[in-house]
């Protein structure tokens, strides 16, 4: 799917234009029509009052369904719908990333329902459909963060033994390469190359990113990831792809829990989930604050005397992915500084040419 992969139509958030559904006899109020697919996705003895459409995206639609249980209690649900093959990748990979996380930690992600098609055929269109959760987008407390971050790095085990996940998850508008592997070093290779090869596909080639991702695969992945392997060692841990930014956290103001959504999750290496927080501009969790709390917490793997340029090879995969997502040229010049510092490091007999700064072998 990867290698076929092609960019999702914008949506310009459309409402799906389905036959409208009903619930305990009655017609269901709201702007945001609801298909019958999703009403009998609801728990049993469901009465759904109205659904309205609560935001979107580039290529998907948000709505809110409020409904009134057995106890008259009210509860409501979060509706995300997505048009085309994409929109299906996009959302089977979310609801599966939410359900391999919320099995593992369900303090930290709203609970996911299903997911499914929409009866609709022009286009074909999709769902996700999870808990609602009201949250607000204030500063999460790095504590409690860090803590449930943690406990579900601490807790997840990779049911085949190996890094990956059982499909390729979205994260923004373009899938990861998450083929199980059982090498860590060749599962980010395979992550790096998987997302350089979309954003030359996509978005043209950029100066000579390609060769230095090629001279950091061969001579700084080696040096930098290897060691995490050696006497045995293994760290595939369930993360939420490294994706903890800003925009994906938030709390609930009436009981202060933290949650995290948006989830294209893999077995990975713990600290890859906290490659985003290294630092960034008009960043809450690229502060410094919550790479300190998290490391407090967790510790550091061993060799932990290559943290710092672990963690900067992590970011330069974020940034690339950044970038091929959004075309944003300064992800990739971050992605680029990145590299080229580890490639000084770490790779002494390569020097960088005037022209593209692309790294080639010193004659003896």
């Amino acid at each position: 799917m990867v290698e076929d992969w092609q960019l999702p139509p914008q949506s310009l958030g459309r409402i799906p234009k389905v036959i409208p559904g009903s619930s305990g006899g009655k017609v269901i109020e709201g702007d945001f029509p609801l298909d019958q697919v999703v009403i009998d996705k609801l728990p049993a003895d469901t009465v759904v009052r109205s659904c309205n459409r609560y935001g979107a995206s580039e290529w998907t639609v948000i709505a809110k369904i409020e409904t009134k249980l057995a106890n008259d209690k009210q509860k409501f649900y979060f509706l995300k719908c997505a048009e085309y093959d994409q929109g299906r990748a996009m959302l089977e990979g979310e609801f599966h990333s939410m359900n391999e996380l919320y099995k593992a930690a369900p303090n930290l992600v709203p609970k996911p329902h299903a997911w499914g098609q929409l009866t609709i055929s022009n286009p074909n269109t999709y769902y996700f459909l999870c808990d609602f959760l009201e949250i607000t987008g204030r500063n999460p407390d790095p504590v409690q963060l860090c803590a449930k971050l943690v406990a579900l790095h601490k807790s997840s085990t990779s049911p085949t033994n190996m890094f990956g996940f059982h499909i390729n998850p979205l994260r923004g508008n373009l899938p990861l390469q998450t083929t199980w592997n059982s090498s860590w070093s060749d599962f980010f290779i395979q992550l790096f190359r998987g997302t350089l090869s979309l954003d030359q596909k996509i978005n043209g080639t950029w100066k000579n990113l390609g060769q230095l991702v090629e001279q950091a695969i061969t001579h700084i992945v080696p040096q930098v990831i290897g060691p995490l392997e050696a006497d045995g060692r293994s760290r595939h841990k369930l993360t939420k792809d490294s994706d903890l930014w800003d925009g994906n956290i938030g709390t609930d103001p009436k009981t202060g829990d933290i949650y995290i959504f948006d989830a294209s999750s893999y077995y990975a290496h713990n600290e890859m989930d906290i490659a985003i927080w290294r630092s960034l501009p008009n960043s809450v969790v690229g502060s410094g604050v919550y790479v300190k709390t998290y490391i407090a917490q967790m510790g550091i793997s061993k060799p932990a005397e290559q943290f710092e340029d672990r963690h900067m090879l992590y970011s330069a995969f974020t940034a690339l992915h950044a970038a091929a997502c959004h075309n944003r040229s300064s992800a990739r010049e971050e992605c680029y500084e990145k590299l080229k510092y580890l490639i000084n490091k770490y790779a002494p007999f390569l020097e960088l040419t005037s022209a593209y700064d692309a790294p080639k072998v010193l004659e003896s």
